[in-house]
C-alpha cells in the first residue's frame, strides 16, 4: 500500500471531503509552468510509475493505525480510507513525446478525494523522470555520433533514484547503463569497466590488465589513468597484443585534459595497429563539456555521464503543478498572480510539420487544422489501459523520443540559448477561461457542504 506516501495537507483535504460527502468527480491537470533556465523543451517521463503508483493506492492496516494515533483522524474517516483506492481515468501524453511549458503531461479524473491523495506521489514521479530525461536529452545533442552511458548511479539522491535516471536516460538515447539491477529491470544493457582501487590492488597496472583480460576477454575496457595516462595506454596495448585478442577491446579516460589525452591516445592505439579500438571519456561530464569535447574534435567514442546528468545539476526540478480544472460539469480556475491556470479537461494539439507551436484547447473539441492530439487515454477505472513490460515501455519511449527529436525545430534544440516553442490557447478554451473568470471573481459567497459523515 502507498496511501502515506503523500503530504499531510492532501489528507486532511481528503478527509474533509469525506465528510461532507463530496464524492463528485475532480478533474486535475499537472503541467509545467515554465522551462527551466537553458531549456529549449522537455521530455516526458515517468508515466509508467505513476500509473503504478495510481494501481496500488490505498491504506494497509499499520497507515491506518497510524492516522488514527498520530494525525487524529476519527473512525468513520479511517472506515472510508480503508476502503478507498484509486478508481479514476487518466489521460496522458505518453513517454518520450517532447513537450513545452503549459502543456498539460497528464490529467486525472477521479472522486475528489481520491485525485487529491494522489496529487503528491504522481508530481514527485512525473516531475522528477521529466527533468532527468530533459537533461539526458541534452546531453545526447551535445555528444553528436558518440554513445552515452549512464554512471551516475552513484550520486543519484536515493537507490530508486538511480533505477529512474538509467530509465528516464535510456528514453532520452543513452545506450547503456552502469546500474545492474535497473538494466534487468528495463531491458537496457549494463555497462562497467574497472575502478582505479582494480588497478591500485594489484600494484601494476600490466598486472591489472592482465588479470582483468583473462577473467573477462569479451570487450574488455581499461582504465588507463591512474598514474600515467600514455604509459597506461601503452600497458592496454601490450596486453592486448601479448594476450592476442582479437575482439573489441576500449580505454578509458578519467581525467585530465580529455582532448589532448583522447587525441594522443587515439594516435598511440592506431600506431599499435589497433584502430578499432575504442575510447570511452568520464569525469563530470554534461552537456556543455561534451559539446565543447565535439567542438574540439576529440576522438571519444562514448562517453560515461554520471552525476550532472543523474541530479539534472543545473535544473534540479521543474516549476510542475497539479491543479483542480473541474468539478463535476463544473470547470475551474486560479487567478493567482503568476500562477492563473486553464480550466477544464484539456487536449495538446501539434502541428506535425513543426512550423507554429502547440495549441492547448478543451478535450472535446475537435482538433485545428490537421494538427494530432498529444493526451491519449492510458487509465480507466483505475487500471491501465495498455501495461507492457518495463523494457517494452522503455523500447516505445525510445521510438517516440527519436521522432520527436527529428521533429524538433533547430531554434529550441540549442543549449546555449535555445527558443522553445510557445503554447497558445484555442479560441474555445479561452472563451471558457474567460466566462470562468467572470463567474469566480462575481460568485456571492456560499456556505460550505454540513459534514454527513465520510461515504
Amino acid at each position: 500500500m502507498t496511501g502515506l506516501r503523500t503530504d499531510l495537507y492532501e489528507l486532511r483535504m481528503a478527509a474533509s471531503y469525506l465528510r461532507r460527502g463530496m464524492v463528485e468527480n475532480a478533474t486535475f491537470s499537472l503541467f509545467a509552468r515554465r522551462l527551466p533556465a537553458r531549456r529549449g523543451f522537455l521530455v516526458a517521463a515517468g508515466l509508467a510509475e505513476a500509473l503504478a503508483f495510481l494501481e496500488g493506492f490505498g491504506f494497509d492496516d499499520d497507515e491506518l493505525a497510524y492516522l488514527r494515533d498520530v494525525v487524529g483522524l476519527d473512525q468513520p474517516t479511517l472506515a472510508a480510507l480503508a476502503r478507498l483506492r484509486f478508481t479514476g481515468d487518466v489521460w496522458a501524453v505518453p513517454e518520450g513525446r517532447v513537450v513545452f511549458a503549459d502543456e498539460p503531461l497528464l490529467e486525472v479524473t477521479a472522486p475528489i478525494a481520491e485525485a487529491q491523495l494522489v496529487e503528491t506521489g504522481v508530481l514527485n514521479l512525473l516531475t522528477f523522470h521529466t527533468t532527468v530525461a530533459s537533461k539526458a536529452a541534452r546531453c545526447r545533442l551535445a555528444a553528436g555520433d558518440a554513445q552515452l552511458i549512464d554512471f551516475a548511479f552513484r550520486r543519484t539522491h536515493g537507490i530508486e533514484a538511480g533505477a529512474a535516471v538509467a530509465r528516464a536516460s535510456a528514453i532520452a538515447g543513452f545506450t547503456a547503463t552502469s546500474n545492474v539491477e535497473a538494466a534487468r529491470r528495463y531491458g537496457l544493457r549494463p555497462s562497467g569497466t574497472m575502478a582505479h582501487s582494480y588497478v591500485e590492488a594489484f600494484g601494476d597496472e600490466r598486472a591489472a590488465f592482465r588479470a582483468f583480460a583473462e577473467d573477462f576477454p569479451v570487450n574488455p575496457v581499461f582504465l588507463v589513468d591512474t598514474y600515467d595516462t600514455p604509459a597506461g595506454v601503452r600497458a592496454a596495448v601490450d596486453v592486448v597484443t601479448e594476450r592476442g585478442l582479437t575482439g573489441p577491446f576500449g580505454v578509458r579516460l578519467d581525467s585530465g585534459d580529455l582532448a589532448a589525452l583522447a587525441r594522443e591516445t587515439r594516435a598511440i592505439l592506431d600506431g599499435a595497429g589497433l584502430t578499432q579500438a575504442r575510447i570511452v571519456a568520464s569525469g563530470s561530464l554534461d552537456e556543455d563539456v561534451l559539446a565543447a569535447l565535439v567542438a574540439d574534435g576529440a576522438p571519444i567514442d562514448a562517453y560515461g555521464v554520471g552525476t550532472r546528468m543523474g541530479v539534472s545539476y543545473d535544473a534540479p526540478s521543474l516549476d510542475s503543478a497539479y491543479k483542480l480544472v473541474a468539478l463535476g460539469d463544473r470547470p475551474v480556475l486560479k487567478l493567482s498572480p503568476g500562477k492563473a491556470t486553464l480550466p477544464g479537461p484539456k487536449q495538446v494539439f501539434r502541428d506535425p510539420a513543426g512550423a507554429s507551436g502547440d495549441v492547448v484547447g478543451l478535450r472535446d473539441e475537435p482538433p485545428p487544422g490537421d494538427r494530432e492530439p498529444m493526451l491519449v487515454p492510458v487509465m480507466r477505472g483505475g487500471r491501465r489501459l495498455d501495461a507492457a513490460d518495463p523494457a517494452a515501455e522503455v523500447r516505445a519511449a525510445v521510438r517516440r523520443f527519436d521522432a520527436d527529436l527529428a521533429w524538433l525545430p533547430e531554434a529550441a534544440r540549442g543549449l546555449a540559448d535555445p527558443t522553445p516553442l510557445t503554447a497558445t490557447v484555442s479560441p474555445a478554451l479561452a472563451a471558457l477561461r474567460d466566462r470562468v473568470a467572470r463567474v469566480a471573481t462575481s460568485w456571492p459567497a456560499r456556505p460550505a457542504p454540513p459534514p454527513e459523515g465520510p461515504r
